[in-house]
């Protein structure tokens, strides 16, 4: 156990999937997997383990940002060993080529967050797994999902002053969304020598003010954790 966490030592299944709410967490344990044990209740950052089409998978929330989902990514991987995690969350586009409701698979995270600056004098990239990542593009085409691969921006600001032009030049460099956990969680997976992905659902779009209501929200994240349930399967 850990100031933050009190599983037990094997209640994690290897594969975690990472939503920030808590409440989406239980949302995902409820709706997609049998056999549901709450296994972490510490600050009400909710952690479930159950089993999808038969196989044990977790799911833990990790909070707004990267300073938090680096404490729940750290323990998962320091103290209890896990080997596989998706991040299953929203993003915001930075382009119109991105709609809303679609899926954005990203092979890397650039950053304004410091903390990878002890890389110094190096800029570190952090990335995806190759393997996660390509299972995750061939199950989504052959469901016929929407899904972009690309890189993202993990921000720290939530409330940007100038909408998309606060990413400067990042959107004509293949950045297509911005969310606020994926650098960390890649980082970190790099240093524990495990497999990481991040999967985000596009829900507003910075540059066209395009939105979606709570009923699409809903029905384009069940896709998105059917995505990364069925990935993480394979591991």
């Amino acid at each position: 156990m850990t100031p933050h966490n009190e599983a037990k030592p094997d209640d994690y299944a290897d594969t975690v999937l990472l939503p920030g709410d808590p409440l989406r967490a239980k949302w995902i344990a409820e709706t997609f997997l049998k056999d549901v044990k709450l296994v972490n209740s510490v600050r009400n950052c909710l952690g479930f383990t159950g089993t999808w089409k038969g196989k044990k998978v977790s799911v833990q929330a990790t909070g707004m940002g990267q300073p938090s989902a680096a404490i729940y990514i750290h323990e998962l991987l320091d103290t209890y060993k896990v080997k596989n995690l998706i991040r299953v969350g929203t993003c915001g586009g930075l382009n119109k080529k991105v709609k809303v409701r679609d899926l954005v698979i990203a092979i890397s995270a650039a950053t304004d967050s410091t903390m990878n600056n002890r890389f110094a004098p190096f800029t570190y990239a952090p990335f995806a797994d190759y393997e996660l990542l390509s299972t995750a593009v061939e199950m989504a085409k052959t469901r016929g999902f929407t899904s972009h691969v690309a890189s993202v921006v993990s921000s720290d600001i939530f409330y940007v002053p100038d909408g998309v032009k606060s990413y400067g030049l990042l959107p004509e460099h293949n950045v297509v969304a911005v969310e606020m956990e994926a650098a960390a969680l890649y980082t970190l997976a790099a240093r524990f020598n495990a497999k990481a992905l991040t999967i985000c659902t596009m829900t507003d779009c910075l540059v066209t003010g395009e939105e979606i209501d709570s009923g699409q929200r809903q029905s384009s994240l069940s896709e998105m954790v059917e995505l990364a349930l069925d990935t993480g399967n394979q591991f």
